[in-house]
């Protein structure tokens, strides 16, 4: 759905017009090198849900900005709109422009707004490791959202926990940020994911390319099996690994690794049976692409049979409507919530 286009001046206005409605824009949520994304609200409208208003080239872009901005805009927008209907993988309500003058136009997309990253979830479990019920929660919904996407050819090329958020609105984990996707067999980025959460083959591609080498093979979904292996891993851990997958022990038996981790969490809680989440990450971790498990397999591990229930701790830190509603979240977390905002879009 495209809207018409409108001006703002070189900073944010407090309201904006798009798709007949008038929108206030709250507060910016975060912001990176070719967007930034706003907190906004539509204006007349009682009970209707915030949205969330990402901004292609920030005021004062220009050459080699605008023209990135303009493409992550292009590749964002038609992933987005093709991805569309699935529970695991964020809204897109609609696109727009704005002209901060006539030869500088900064498009534009109107998203759900979401809750809790899973980047969050990482800091609030202060290095303890996120619950295995969460965990559970997290691997399935993106694994559901990596099927589809999968299926539908696409490779989303930049998992990673900022990049994994969760709806209170729907109960579920879903995936942003398709600026870095691209269509199987027709790889039109040179670099991609992010680094820590990269992919052997990857990592290669994109040294290469700094070469001004060019690859034999293209990625493949794949990349995104990997991707999900590490911050499961990271979630069970309560560790950052970015440092630990680029050690030389990492790369020499990075199965030993994983089961050092795993041994040394079922010290502190034996009563966890947590054999079947290693052996789900470790078939996400080969470095060979082609061993790794695919999405749709994946989520026939024996892993998602067991019955998880979820921690106190869980039912404060992913909002519900209900919970919303009783007002029972931790005031807290509410405050300390404002200082994590950096951490999204």
């Amino acid at each position: 759905m495209a809207g018409s286009g409108c001006a703002w001046g070189a900073e944010p206005p407090r309201f904006l017009e798009a798709f007949g409605r008038l929108w206030q824009v709250q507060s910016r949520l975060g912001s990176g090198s070719s967007a930034s994304v706003y907190r906004v609200r539509c204006c007349g409208t009682p009970g209707s849900p915030p949205g969330a208003l990402k901004q292609f080239l920030p005021p004062g872009s220009t050459g080699a900005a605008a023209s990135a901005a303009e493409y992550g805009f292009r590749k964002e927008r038609a992933a987005l709109e093709q991805l569309q209907g699935h529970r695991n993988i964020v809204t897109l309500y609609g696109v727009f422009t704005i002209h901060f003058s006539p030869n500088v136009p900064s498009r534009c997309l109107l998203l759900e707004l979401l809750d809790v990253s899973v980047s969050e979830l990482l800091l609030y479990s202060s290095h303890q490791g996120c619950s295995m019920w969460m965990i559970q929660h997290c691997a399935r919904d993106v694994l559901e959202a990596l099927a589809f996407l999968h299926h539908e050819g696409y490779v989303h090329a930049d998992l990673k926990p900022r990049n994994i958020l969760w709806s209170a609105e729907n109960e579920c984990f879903k995936l942003i940020d398709f600026g870095l996707s691209f269509k199987e067999g027709n790889q039109d980025v040179k670099y991609i994911q992010t680094d820590g959460y990269r992919a052997p083959e990857a990592e290669l591609q994109n040294c290469l390319a700094q070469a001004g080498l060019q690859s034999d093979a293209e990625c493949t979904s794949a990349v995104d099996l990997w991707s999900l292996g590490i911050i499961l891993l990271e979630m069970f851990s309560g560790m950052k690994l970015k440092h630990t997958v680029r050690s030389q022990e990492w790369k020499a038996n990075s199965s030993a690794i994983i089961d050092h981790i795993f041994a040394s969490k079922a010290v502190v809680n034996a009563a966890i049976p947590a054999y079947h989440l290693r052996d789900l990450i470790k078939s996400m971790l080969h470095d060979d692409p082609s061993r790794r498990v695919p999405a749709e397999m994946a989520l026939c591990s024996p892993f998602f049979s067991i019955p998880f229930a979820p921690h106190l701790e869980d039912l404060v830190v992913l909002p519900t409507p209900v919970l919303r509603l009783l007002n029972v979240l931790d005031g807290d977390y509410l405050e300390n919530e404002e200082d994590y905002e950096g951490l999204r879009g």
